[in-house]
């Protein structure tokens, strides 16, 4: 009897300390049928993307400080460039309400609605007509952002900065995938509040590295799911939690308090 009551009080402690890690449940994100490639549809990639009121801008000169050569008729020369890539602090510009960003020795000029690309050609001849002779004019949209959650090591918002960023790329800037993840079931979240699409991305498959559908546009939500393996054991130590540790807990105690009447 000693040695039954002294098992299951091992195996009562055990399943108690196991019970006490963080429980994580993968349901998130579920859909009955994935978006094939037959119905995909792209609704545009970080090239296409037109600029939105709240967008944060970073706009900067290429070319060196020393060799800018500024418009003569401006009476007011100015000594240093108010954008040089030489510059230590970051220059960033937030689109307001009305779709404008005030720019240095510029104003405000309308951006929103353009592409990136066509943003930044209008900041150019703008300045080319009013302050430089040669501007070479940088322009970035760093509030772009992706979300990860699920098997990755850093989750959250990540600034998607790039053109064409793949799905790879950006879960190595995220610090890869972790050991419980299933690289074969990473959904990407995308379209519209009202008309969200999965796409399902097998990373086992070499040629998912060129699929077009894996490169990341602005709002993606990626999702990477558990592997089987750590779903069974996920799931027996649920099982053990609800149902088994109970049991066993209420056996224990039967048997000590008829050890103590016994005796």
């Amino acid at each position: 009897m000693r040695r039954l009551i002294c098992v299951y009080s091992i195996l009562t402690i055990y399943l108690a300390l196991t019970s006490c890690s963080t429980k994580q449940y993968h349901l998130l994100f579920r859909e009955k049928k994935a978006l094939t490639d037959s119905v995909y549809q792209d609704v545009g990639s970080v090239s296409d993307y037109k600029i939105k009121p709240q967008d944060i801008l970073q706009v900067r000169n290429l070319q060196d400080v020393n060799t800018i050569i500024y418009n003569p008729v401006n009476s007011n020369t100015i000594k240093t460039s108010p954008l040089s890539s030489n510059s230590t602090e970051s220059q960033t510009f937030q689109v307001d309400q009305d779709g404008f960003v005030i720019l240095p020795a510029l104003g405000r000029i309308k951006v929103a609605g353009f592409t990136r690309l066509e943003a930044q050609k209008i900041v150019e001849d703008s300045y080319r007509k009013s302050v430089f002779t040669n501007p070479i004019i940088e322009l970035k949209i760093t509030s772009l952002k992706v979300t990860f959650f699920g098997e990755i090591k850093n989750q959250g918002n990540l600034p998607l900065i790039k053109e064409h960023t793949s799905l790879v790329e950006m879960i190595g800037y995220a610090g890869g995938l972790t050991d419980k993840a299933d690289e074969s079931n990473i959904k990407i979240i995308r379209g519209t509040e009202k008309n969200p699409k999965v796409i399902l991305i097998d990373l086992g498959d070499i040629q998912s590295i060129n699929d077009p559908k894996a490169v990341l546009q602005n709002g993606d939500i990626i999702y990477i799911a558990q592997n089987k393996r750590s779903a069974r054991n996920e799931n027996f130590q649920n099982f053990s939690t609800s149902y088994l540790q109970p049991v066993l807990l209420l056996f224990n105690t039967a048997l000590i308090i008829l050890t103590l009447v016994r005796h």
